[in-house]
């Protein structure tokens, strides 16, 4: 695989996120992280072009809930990112710290189908397989906000171009 400065820049932004969960770990009293499974909006923005016309970045939206798995590090999570055009629809699971007792960061490998390959969503305009990083915070007892990157990989038809969008929300919690 061919490592162009997108994917290094993409690799690096993923271990950022992903390093200093790992390092609050080693700290001595054990958070409790957030818990309670959640469904949330907001906007989505893709931020790559897949070098064909029709592939420029866009601005979208995004739908997206977590089911909790009980007793394990893991949620299932769903991701609906969508643009005038299309939708990518996408299932993840991901490996789950806290950091406090309302609020977790995460890790994930999941799929992206888009329902119209070759029109342009925040993450591509093919099929493709997602890692993806966020964190997650309850503000309030039913209130959870939500960022994240998401990573699709080989993300565009006809080119070997890599997808990234970044989702911001907000969800209620069940």
């Amino acid at each position: 695989m061919k490592l162009s400065l997108k994917s290094v820049a993409a690799l690096s932004l993923l271990s950022a996120l992903i390093a200093p969960a790992f390092l609050a770990g080693s700290a001595s009293a054990k958070p409790a992280g957030m818990d309670r499974n959640y469904v949330g909006a907001g906007l989505a923005a893709g931020v790559t072009n897949g070098g064909q016309d029709g592939d420029a970045a866009n601005l979208g939206g995004n739908i997206q809930g977590r089911f909790e798995v009980p007793n394990a590090p893991v949620s299932v999570r769903g991701a609906i990112l969508f643009s005038d055009d299309t939708s990518a629809i996408m299932p993840i699971i991901s490996y789950d710290v806290p950091v406090t007792n309302n609020a977790n960061v995460y890790a994930g490998v999941g799929y992206s189908f888009v329902e119209a390959n070759g029109e342009p969503s925040p993450l591509g305009n093919d099929d493709s397989v997602v890692l993806t990083t966020g964190v997650e915070a309850g503000v309030t007892k039913d209130i959870v906000v939500y960022g994240d990157a998401k990573w699709g990989i080989n993300a565009y038809e006809d080119s070997e171009a890599d997808a990234l969008s970044f989702q911001l929300g907000a969800g209620y919690r069940f």
